[in-house]
């Protein structure tokens, strides 16, 4: 069960990761971004489930895809709360991917939506978070999949390495953000409506999903929540 100090908690834990991450040193980013000199070979094994599991849409990027056909995205998979209802709440929507695991929008290797790309998808394999590694220390994560797709060593220039730093922080606080905003959103919501989150009820509905039953999620979209009914056979 998850009552309001625990929620009040994870608010303040994500802000000090938010200031920590935007305390991190812009010179040691970029002396990163240019030392790994990562370049696209357009092989598209990162728009597969082969190295992300989901695409998470930051608001505006649930903006362009509702824009674009509102059937191509979903709530993220990882539900965050589950009231005493058996209602489920998620901090945002993801796109949907193909049976194959790889995403919607690619066909023969390539986005179909290229020029309205995501902004996470701009900035792969760009990133800025804590991170535990195969040995289970805690430390910052800069690049995702290194040495596993694309070519290396290129050469990147330092205004160019500038920008990428730039655009990644501001990605990662706009990601901190919405997770802090949401979970504000939950606190006030359960408050209001005299809710909490049950983990016995959680387990319990996400077992019945997963055996093809329709849930309620609320995802958490502009400040406000948007009710899917999902199943598995959607």
């Amino acid at each position: 069960m998850t009552d309001i100090t625990s929620i009040d908690q994870q608010i303040e834990d994500t802000k000090r990761e938010l200031e920590e991450m935007l305390a991190y040193p812009d010179e040691k980013l970029i002396d990163i971004i240019r030392e790994v000199g990562f370049e696209c070979d357009l092989c598209g094994r990162c728009c597969t489930s082969e190295f992300n599991d989901h695409v998470f849409l930051l608001d505006k990027d649930t903006e362009v895809m509702k824009s674009i056909d509102p059937s191509l995205i979903e709530p993220a998979p990882y539900y965050e709360f589950c009231d005493q209802n058996g209602r489920f709440y998620v901090s945002g929507y993801a796109l949907r991917t193909k049976e194959d695991g790889s995403c919607i929008m690619l066909e023969d290797k390539r986005c179909t939506i290229y020029d309205r790309r995501l902004t996470i998808c701009r900035l792969y394999p760009y990133m800025l978070h804590r991170e535990t590694d195969d040995e289970g220390n805690l430390d910052w994560r800069q690049i995702s999949g290194l040495n596993e797709h694309g070519c290396y060593h290129a050469e990147i220039s330092e205004d160019e390495a500038k920008i990428i730093a730039e655009d990644t922080k501001a990605y990662e606080e706009a990601y901190l953000d919405q997770q802090i905003r949401f979970l504000r959103k939950i606190k006030e919501h359960f408050q209001k409506n005299k809710l909490r989150h049950v983990k016995s009820i959680y387990d319990r509905k996400m077992r019945a999903f997963n055996k093809g039953e329709e849930v309620e999620v609320y995802v958490f979209y502009k400040n406000e929540f948007e009710l899917n009914r999902i199943s598995k056979n959607d």
